[in-house]
C-alpha cells in the first residue's frame, strides 16, 4: 500500500477576506458544507471563488460507507427552518451555480426528497436566476422519494456511483450498486433533468472494472461523469491501494470519451461538485 501523499494531491492553506467571508456566511446561516465535513482538499480554493457544496440534514449519517469522513450516528430531527438558511446562504453568496448534498437518511420515510425539494424552492424564490444541482443519496430506489426530485426540478441530478460493482459491497456496504444506477435511470428516463455520477479511483480497481462502471453509467443515459483520486481521510478508513499517476488521467480521459461521454472531470483532486458549473 502506498503511504505517501504524492505531491500533485496537496494543496495549501489559504485563509483570505474571501475564505473568512465565506465562512462567516455559512455560520450566520447555520449551515454544514460538505467541503468542511468530507475534507475536500478543494475547500480554500472553493471558498476563494466564494461557493460552497452545502451539506443538508445534519452531520450525520445513517450509513457507515468505509471511504467517507462523515460519522455515522443516530441523525438529529430535521431543522425545517434549513431550506431557507440554505436559499439566504445562496442569495448572500451571489451564486450563479448552487450544490446541495446531503447525509443519507434511511431513518425518514421519504429519505429526506421533500428536504431537498423545499430548499430547490427556497432557493429558486430568493435567486430565481442560480442554477441548481443537488447531490443526492439512493433513497433506496424509492420511486416516490424520486418523482419529489423530479418535481421540484433541479437543473442537475447527481448521484455518485463512487466505485466499481467488484468492490461495492467493501466501500459501500450498506448501498447497491444495481440500485444506483436504477435511481440515474428513472430520473433520466422521466424527467429532461441533466444526470451525473461520479466515482472514485485507488481502491483496488482495475482498468477493465472501471470501463464496465462506465459503460454502465453511460447505459442508463448518464450525462455528466467525474472521476477523482481517492484520499483517506483517516487510518480508520480504507486504505488507498494506489495513487494514479497524471499520465494515467489522460487514460481515462479517452476511455470516457470512447464510450460516449462529452460532459467529464477526471483528474486527481476531481470532486462531485468541483468547478461543477463547468460541466452544463
Amino acid at each position: 500500500m502506498p503511504t505517501r501523499l504524492p505531491q500533485y494531491l496537496k494543496r495549501p492553506i489559504i485563509d483570505t477576506e474571501k475564505t473568512r467571508e465565506v465562512r462567516k456566511i455559512l455560520k450566520t446561516n447555520c449551515l454544514n458544507t460538505v467541503c468542511e465535513n468530507a475534507r475536500c482538499p478543494n475547500k480554500n480554493e472553493c471558498y476563494s471563488n466564494r461557493t460552497a457544496t452545502f451539506l443538508i440534514m445534519g452531520n450525520y449519517c445513517t450509513r457507515n460507507c468505509r471511504y467517507c469522513n462523515i460519522s455515522c450516528h443516530r441523525p438529529e430531527p430535521l431543522d425545517m427552518d434549513e431550506p431557507l438558511h440554505v436559499a439566504r446562504a445562496v442569495y448572500d453568496l451571489d451564486l450563479k451555480y448552487a450544490v446541495i448534498t446531503s447525509v443519507t437518511r434511511d431513518d425518514l420515510d421519504d429519505g429526506g426528497a421533500e428536504h431537498f425539494a423545499n430548499c430547490i424552492h427556497e432557493i429558486k424564490k430568493l435567486s430565481p436566476k442560480t442554477q441548481i444541482e443537488i447531490l443526492t443519496p439512493d433513497f433506496k430506489n424509492r420511486k416516490e422519494s424520486l418523482d419529489v426530485i423530479i418535481q421540484a426540478k433541479p437543473d442537475v441530478f447527481n448521484h455518485n456511483i463512487e466505485t466499481v460493482k467488484e468492490l461495492f459491497k467493501t466501500a459501500r456496504p450498506q448501498g447497491n450498486y444495481e440500485n444506483s444506477l436504477k435511481v440515474l435511470e428513472y430520473v433520466k428516463n422521466n424527467s429532461s433533468i441533466q444526470t451525473k455520477s461520479g466515482l472514485m479511483i485507488g481502491l483496488g480497481e482495475t482498468y477493465n472494472q472501471i470501463e464496465e462502471t462506465l459503460r454502465d453509467l453511460h447505459n442508463v443515459g448518464c450525462d455528466i461523469l467525474t472521476i477523482g483520486q481517492y484520499i483517506q481521510p483517516s487510518k480508520e478508513h480504507l486504505s488507498v491501494a494506489k495513487y494514479y499517476e497524471l499520465e494515467e488521467y489522460e487514460t481515462l480521459k479517452q476511455m470516457a470519451r470512447k464510450i460516449g461521454f462529452k460532459n467529464f472531470q477526471i483528474g486527481p483532486l476531481v470532486r462531485s461538485s468541483y468547478n461543477a458549473s463547468k460541466l452544463i
